[in-house]
């Protein structure tokens, strides 16, 4: 028998009441059923109750959820183990990435079985053929992504944005991967140099530029995207294009998603990162009367920035009043700090210095052999003591903490630098000195810049359970030599849903990574463990789910570098129902697709 468990709706769910089938009785599997999971702790995505039970795998599709008595031609035990939805990651950057990479590491080490790129106003496509060095050098000073990588890896098969989705859709994947159309290449496509610098549209362009933007979201693109807030330049220093782009250039380009009707309006926002303190409210004014007058989703980035720190209160309760009105407008959240990490392979304090110049340019092991000599670190350590402008936001030793493995993303303050400087009875920079020459110099220091500011993550607790937010944020593909927050997955299930006091219950940090960000973006195939829908699944040791420090490579195209993170604990990831990876390791499927469009 089939018996109907209603999940209640919860304040704020971009999904109605959910009616979850399970097959509760005996049930022999056709001869297409190739997986059986069995004995797994369900966690169905809506955030429902958990339940031990079986989750049979057919044709690419979840078949049967509860009691599977035949046997499948592959079966795996997850007794004690989760079973939860493939996680939906919506902010990535792997638009250049996934021409070359069929794993979307480190996304896919991280549980992750769809991925939404070309957020943030930055992307490749539209592209002129004389355009194509100056896309490299925008994503390169927005996303830290190494032009020579782009340069190397991206072999431009396309001009327009159709184009790119089916070089995109012929290169194998781990998983499946949807596009948004980026307002910077869009602008620049259209307007040239003056798009590029930021001159006001005419009537003309925005008409040029709409019927792009139509022609994308018809061929299959899941939204558009911008960005407006001045922290994100290209390489040359200019903001991306359409930073400071007038309304009705903004709301030109969102009624193209409404008459086409479909597509969702992603965008950094003005004031971001604490850069204009009045921005906020002014963003919120024209995202909410964007969402009413076109009617689709607009989803923008909000974190907690030092500059103004309640800031986040006053826009979670603006969102909501938005939703009350009817207006479908969704903050963006991380699951922990936004941060930087310092170290002798990325950037530190002792690189401006007077005495650096002929030990910056030794090999890394030869660097920390002169670094070891007492004179050496005497008179780096005595330099360092006055940093200039750039390192001293970055150098408050109160805020700075030596890089633990596994990680710790909320420290405690006695952890800092300069707490383990006053109990040991050195300087400061005493401490960070030996802290980036820990492991052979492959040591980082922990500088949390956003979601930090009171010294923990209640800020960052209250942004995840509101009702009005999705997770994002996670920059998969980007931030290649500051940090790796595309190992987020991981760190929610195992800070919010394990090791915090004041936590949040396992089923809905599974909900926040699953059902939520999938019906934010219209892909009502996935996100639950539910008959019928697409077999993206995980089966993951809780108890002893553990995430790895980030550790710095050169394995992308050019021998350019990169953070990566791997994670110990995921006993199987699921994509359309092939076994992708088993205990981290890649299995060789290659079962990912092009998402073209809402389903």
């Amino acid at each position: 028998m089939k018996v109907l468990l209603r999940n209640p709706r919860r304040e704020g769910d971009l999904v109605g009441p959910v009616r979850v089938s399970v097959v509760l009785d005996r049930l022999e599997l056709n001869r297409e059923s190739h997986l059986v999971i069995r004995n797994g702790n369900i966690m169905d995505g809506n955030g429902g109750t958990p339940f031990t039970g079986d989750v049979a795998v057919a044709g690419g599709k979840i078949a049967a959820v509860g009691k599977v008595a035949g046997k499948g031609r592959e079966e795996i035990d997850a007794k004690g183990r989760l079973v939860t939805p493939g996680f939906v990651d919506i902010h990535t950057h792997y638009d250049g990435q996934v021409t070359w990479d069929p794993t979307l590491s480190p996304s896919s080490w991280h549980g992750v079985t769809t991925v939404v790129m070309g957020n943030c106003g930055v992307g490749f496509a539209p592209a002129a053929p004389d355009r194509h060095d100056w896309l490299i050098q925008l994503m390169e000073g927005v996303e830290d992504i190494p032009g020579a990588a782009l340069s190397e890896g991206i072999r431009w098969e396309w001009e327009s944005f159709p184009e790119y989705l089916d070089a995109v859709a012929r290169a194998p994947k781990i998983m499946d991967v949807g596009a948004q159309i980026p307002h910077g290449a869009v602008r620049a496509y259209v307007m040239g140099e003056r798009g590029a610098r930021n001159e006001p549209a005419t009537p003309e362009d925005i008409d040029r530029m709409a019927a792009i933007v139509r022609e994308a979201i018809a061929a299959g693109a899941l939204g558009f995207s911008t960005s407006r807030t001045i922290a994100h330049m290209a390489i040359d220093g200019e903001p991306v294009p359409g930073t400071f782009a007038a309304e009705d250039e903004l709301f030109g380009l969102g009624r193209a998603l409404a008459e086409v009707g479909a597509g969702i309006f992603e965008l950094a926002p003005a004031g971001a990162l604490g850069e204009d303190l009045a921005a906020p409210e002014r963003e919120m004014d024209w995202m909410r009367r964007l969402a009413a007058a076109c009617g689709r989703p607009v989803s923008f980035a909000l974190t907690q920035n030092d500059h103004d720190p309640d800031a986040w209160r006053r826009m979670l309760d603006l969102s909501a009043d938005a939703a009350a009105a009817g207006a479908s407008v969704h903050p963006q959240v991380a699951g922990r700090p936004v941060n930087l990490l310092l170290g002798l392979q990325t950037f530190h304090p002792f690189a401006y210095c007077a005495s650096w110049g002929p030990i910056g340019i030794l090999p890394l092991a030869e660097r920390v052999v002169r670094m070891r000599d007492p004179e050496v670190r005497r008179t780096l350590v005595a330099e360092a003591r006055e940093p200039d402008e750039i390192m001293r936001q970055f150098l408050d030793p109160a805020r700075a903490f030596p890089l633990t493995d596994p990680p710790e993303y909320e420290p405690a303050p006695e952890r800092s630098i300069a707490a383990i400087a006053a109990r040991e009875g050195r300087e400061p920079m005493e401490v960070f000195y030996d802290a980036v020459l820990a492991d052979e110099g492959r040591g980082f220091v922990m500088r949390p810049l956003l979601n930090f500011t009171e010294g923990n993550l209640d800020a960052v607790r209250a942004m995840l359970v509101h009702p009005t937010t999705v997770w994002g944020l996670g920059d998969g593909g980007a931030h290649a030599g500051t940090t790796c927050d595309a190992s987020t997955p991981t760190s929610m299930l195992t800070h919010w849903a394990r090791d915090r006091v004041d936590g949040i219950p396992v089923e809905a940090v599974v909900h926040k990574l699953t059902a939520r960000t999938a019906a934010l973006y219209g892909l009502g195939d996935r996100g639950q463990v539910r008959v019928g829908l697409r077999a993206d699944l995980n089966v993951i040791d809780h108890e002893h789910l553990r995430l790895r420090a980030p550790v710095m490579v050169h394995d992308l195209p050019a021998g350019a570098r990169r953070f990566v993170q791997r994670a110990e604990g995921y006993v199987a990831t699921i994509a359309g129902g092939a076994v992708t990876l088993r205990d981290g390791v890649d299995q060789g499927q290659r079962p990912g697709a092009l998402i073209r469009g809402a389903r």
